[in-house]
């Protein structure tokens, strides 16, 4: 106990160990000072000892640093191209894009080809969890079966269609399963609006958009769409998330459009006539031409049986193939104005010529030649008018085969009409010198060679125009190349031989049944026999008619043909009559087509003039003033079948025209009501009022 404090051995102990107290006038030293080294100074040894350590992790600390420097440096500088790419490749992919393929339009504008967005289902097999649920659930989507499916999905591959072009339906389908690895895409895919209008001579494309016949294919770079390279951002699954090309980019590589000649109104009537004349005769098939003579532009290019290309799997080659370009057949008498053509030019003979025409049989060493009737003596124009073999046979003997065969030549036959349709033929025309007599004979009434109904019009296209060969038109957009017109016959030739063909219309010939009250009309006939596979020639044969209207200065050209017709061959009877009904509405369509007789006052039959408008006249213009109704039926009823037709093709349809007569006398549907658009109008005619 110090200073009457009592102090503990603790505390003792404790201050003992405090610095720089004095005790007893003595300034203690601290505790620490009394031990070998101090707290706060090392000793000079230790820190010689460690600083080499220091220096060690100094260096180490050096090098990793340098060397993670030096490789981003690498990275970057190095690698970095390379992996700049990889990241790319993960994140961005180059797809090559196809534009959509070019529209088709007839020369008024309308789309008969056209291309369209469709959906694709595809699928990445290696995403599925479980492949055989996927399957399942896909196949009634698809209409498929499982089977079917799992097939598809077993491979390895990271890629496999599973449907093409599917319908809305089946991509709506799709979208609402939310299947993993399953996925939608758009590719383009041709449709033709008109279904069956001329349906053979548009063609087809297969499943990647390229064409495969007629028209797709003759002009399949043009129409094709290009490529181009797109790059394409994707998410991790693959999945394209957007383009980085702009709108302009995608449309300039979309293909080239093409303009026909083709008139769609035209070409209906045309395949309409057609089909009748097929059916009532029982032919087997048939095709028809329409030409406008003013630039020998084609309005018409029809058909039958017909052919929907937008499901052309369903049919056989026989009914898809573009026939009328493809197939030369034996023309028969529709070749005889040619041979006249060239008599006269050649000065063989004229007009009044006479030839005897042997009784009906002309015999040829050891053939024989027959006529219909047996005619006696007549001249060179009545042996076209009654269409004559004997007479024929003897002006083509007068003329010679050589001098016959070059006129042949010359107007193209034998040789492609230069429209560039697939598998054109160039028919057959042997050389002069591999004809027999017995060939110039059957080669002047149009048998022995063959040709196709192009090279047909086109030849009568060279009468038309007054003896010069020009081309025939099909296409007005991308204009096809050039060809220079080339004159074979003489303009008093052309005319004297139209006035032939115009006797065989109006007159007591064989092409009566073409006949347009109120116009001239000049045709011709033709009934030739098929050859044979076994040699010779069978029991089938080719009825055809081609007619020229009006016959003064031709405007329009129709050829019609019907290939085996099994109630009547002869084309007077089989394809004339179906001739003047495509004339009677492409002229009420073009507004080309006369007034009809009507009676005046005295009740006497005439033919309308500006001085005495017929009282039809005054009724179909007030009929006309009315408002139309679309979709609705004019008021037709007693009218002039020209104005009856120009009334419904205001409304945007053509009717079917029945019986014999010039005015309308019934229709269906009655004035004011609506037709369906699969079904089309029908007038019934009468003969106008006192006409005898």
């Amino acid at each position: 106990m110090a200073n009457g404090r009592r102090t503990t051995p603790r505390r003792e102990k404790a201050e003992k160990t405090r610095p720089g107290k004095v005790r007893n006038g003595y300034r203690s030293k601290p505790f620490s000072a009394r031990l070998p080294f101090s707290a706060d100074r090392e000793s000079p040894a230790a820190v010689r000892s460690a600083r080499p350590r220091i220096i060690i992790v100094a260096v180490c600390f050096a090098l990793l640093w340098g060397a993670l420097w030096l490789r981003a440096l690498h990275v970057q500088v190095v690698d970095g191209p390379e992996l700049a790419a990889k990241a790319r490749k993960q994140h961005l992919t180059s797809l090559t894009a196809t534009g959509p393929r070019g529209n088709i339009f007839d020369r008024t504008g309308r789309a008969m080809a056209k291309s369209v967005e469709l959906y694709s289902v595809f699928a990445r097999p290696l995403e599925m969890a479980d492949r055989e649920a996927t399957a399942d659930a896909l196949a009634p989507i698809l209409d498929r079966t499982p089977g079917q499916v799992r097939r598809l999905l077993a491979g390895r591959s990271g890629f496999v269609w599973l449907d093409r072009k599917v319908s809305d339906r089946v991509a709506a389908a799709i979208r609402a399963a939310r299947l993993d690895g399953v996925y939608l895409t758009t590719e383009y895919g041709r449709q033709y609006p008109n279904k069956y209008l001329a349906g053979q001579l548009l063609g087809f494309v297969g499943l990647d958009e390229q064409g495969l016949s007629g028209l797709e294919l003759a002009y399949d770079k043009h129409l094709a769409g290009k490529n181009i390279r797109l790059q394409v951002q994707r998410d991790a699954k693959g999945n394209v998330l957007r383009f980085d090309h702009s709108v302009d980019d995608v449309a300039s590589i979309r293909g080239g459009d093409i303009t026909l000649t083709i008139d769609a109104h035209v070409q209906l009537m045309a395949q309409e006539e057609l089909a009748k004349a097929v059916t009532e005769s029982g032919g087997k098939q048939g095709g028809c031409l329409v030409v406008d003579l003013e630039n020998n532009d084609i309005l018409a290019w029809a058909q039958y049986p017909f052919f929907n290309p937008n499901d052309y799997e369903r049919y056989g080659q026989a009914v898809w193939r573009n026939s009328l370009a493809i197939d030369a057949l034996e023309m028969g008498s529709t070749m005889k104005p040619f041979l006249m053509a060239a008599a006269l030019q050649e000065g063989v003979i004229e007009r009044d010529t006479l030839f005897f025409c042997e009784n009906g049989r002309f015999k040829i060493g050891r053939n024989s030649i027959r006529d219909t009737h047996e005619y006696g003596w007549l001249p060179a124009h009545k042996v076209l008018r009654y269409s004559s073999n004997i007479g024929s046979a003897k002006i083509g003997m007068t003329m010679g085969k050589k001098t016959y065969h070059g006129y042949l030549d010359r107007l193209g036959f034998g040789r492609k009409t230069g429209l560039g349709l697939p598998g054109e033929s160039p028919g057959i025309l042997r050389p002069p010198g591999a004809w027999r007599e017995i060939d110039l004979v059957t080669a002047s009434f149009g048998q022995g060679f063959s040709a196709t109904l192009p090279q047909l019009a086109r030849a009568f296209s060279c009468l038309a125009n007054q003896g010069v060969l020009r081309p025939l038109s099909l296409v007005k957009n991308p204009e096809p190349k050039a060809e220079d017109a080339v004159r074979i016959f003489s303009p008093e030739v052309a005319q004297e031989v139209l006035a032939m063909m115009s006797e065989v219309v109006e007159e007591d010939g064989t092409g009566t049944r073409a006949r347009i009250a109120g116009m001239q009309v000049g045709g011709k006939t033709g009934t030739a026999q098929k050859a044979s596979p076994n040699g010779g020639y069978g029991k089938e044969y080719v009825a055809t008619f081609l007619g020229l209207l009006p016959i003064e200065k031709p405007r329009y050209l129709i050829v019609v043909l019907v290939d085996e017709p099994q109630k009547s061959h002869y084309g007077g009877v089989v394809a004339a009559p179906a001739f003047r009904e495509i004339a009677v509405k492409t002229l009420a369509y073009k507004g080309g087509l006369p007034d009809m007789p009507v009676a005046c006052e005295n009740g006497a039959a005439r033919q309308p003039s500006p001085a005495c408008k017929p009282e039809e006249l005054a009724i179909a213009k007030a009929k006309a003033a009315v408002p139309a109704t679309e979709g609705m039926a004019p008021d037709v009823v007693g009218l002039p079948l020209r104005k009856a037709i120009e009334l419904f093709a205001s409304r945007g349809t053509m009717p079917v025209v029945k019986g014999e007569g010039e005015v309308v006398a019934r229709q269906e549907p009655a004035a004011g009501r609506a037709w369906k658009e699969a079904s089309e109008p029908t007038l019934w005619l009468e003969a106008a009022k006192g006409k005898g």
